[in-house]
C-alpha cells in the first residue's frame, strides 16, 4: 500500500522557564487504506501527536508529508488548505454549529473548499448523510438530534471533502455503548469501503479491537515493545 503520511523524526516542545516535551522524536507512516489506534495513559501525548499528525499543530523539529508534500516550512494558510483537501476531523465532542441546520453543517466544509458548486455540495452533503443514516434529520438542528445521531453528523461532516486521512480524538468518548458501537462500526467501515485512512486516538479496547494497527504512546514516545492484549 502507498504512503499516505509520513512523520520523521517529531519532537514537540512547549517553551517556558521550563520546557515542556511533549512528543519525543516520533517516527510513524500510515499506508492508504488503514486503520490506526494510538493508544496510552491520560497525559502520554497521544493527542498531541495526534494534532501534529492532523497539521492543527506544528512540531518543533522533525517532518510530516502529507500525500507526499512535505509541510516544513508551510505557514498557516498552507497548512489551513492542506487540513481542508486531504484531512477531516471528528472530535469527542462533535462541534456542530447549533444555529445550522444538519445538512448545512455538514455542507459548511464543501462551501469553503470551492470544489463544487452548491447544488453539488448539497447533494454530497444528502449522499453522506444517507449513508451514515441520518438523513431524515437533515433539516433539524443539532440541538434535536440523539448524541449518537450529532456524531454521525460530525462524521458525514468529516468526509464531505473527500479527505484522504480521517483524524479521530476519542470519537465515542462521549456516546453510550450502543451509539459507540455504531460510530465505532462506522469508522472501521470507511477503511474497507471507501478506502479512507483512519487513525484515532481512544482508550476504547473495543473501539481499537478492529483496528489494522496499534500503538502505544507513552511519555511523547511510540512504545516498540508495547503489544495489544
Amino acid at each position: 500500500m502507498s504512503v499516505v503520511l509520513r512523520a520523521q523524526g517529531l519532537h514537540k516542545i512547549l517553551a517556558g522557564d521550563v520546557p515542556t516535551t511533549l512528543i519525543k522524536g516520533v517516527d510513524l507512516e500510515i499506508s492508504a487504506g488503514e486503520f490506526v489506534c494510538i493508544m496510552g495513559p491520560s497525559g502520554s501525548g497521544k493527542s498531541s501527536l495526534l494534532y501534529l499528525l492532523g497539521l492543527l499543530d506544528v512540531p518543533t523539529h522533525g517532518t510530516i508529508a502529507l500525500d507526499g508534500v512535505n509541510t516544513q516550512g508551510f505557514n498557516d494558510a498552507q497548512l489551513t488548505q492542506l487540513r481542508l483537501e486531504k484531512l477531516g476531523f471528528v472530535f469527542q465532542f462533535h462541534f456542530l454549529l447549533s444555529e445550522f441546520s444538519v445538512l448545512d453543517n455538514v455542507c459548511l466544509p464543501m462551501r469553503r473548499l470551492g470544489r463544487w458548486p452548491e447544488a453539488q455540495c448539497r447533494e454530497r452533503a444528502m449522499s453522506l448523510l444517507t449513508r451514515l443514516g441520518v438523513a431524515a434529520q437533515a433539516s433539524k438542528l443539532p440541538s434535536q438530534l440523539s448524541g449518537g445521531q450529532r456524531q454521525r453528523v460530525a462524521v458525514a461532516r468529516a468526509l464531505a471533502n473527500d479527505p484522504l486521512i480521517l483524524l479521530a480524538d476519542e470519537p465515542t468518548g462521549n456516546l453510550d455503548t450502543v451509539a459507540s458501537a455504531n460510530v465505532r462500526q462506522i469508522l472501521h467501515d470507511l477503511t474497507r469501503e471507501l478506502g479512507k485512512s483512519v487513525i484515532a486516538v481512544t482508550h476504547d479496547p473495543k473501539f481499537a479491537a478492529g483496528a489494522d494497527r496499534r500503538i502505544n504512546v507513552v511519555d511523547g514516545q511510540i512504545d516498540p515493545d508495547w503489544q495489544p492484549l
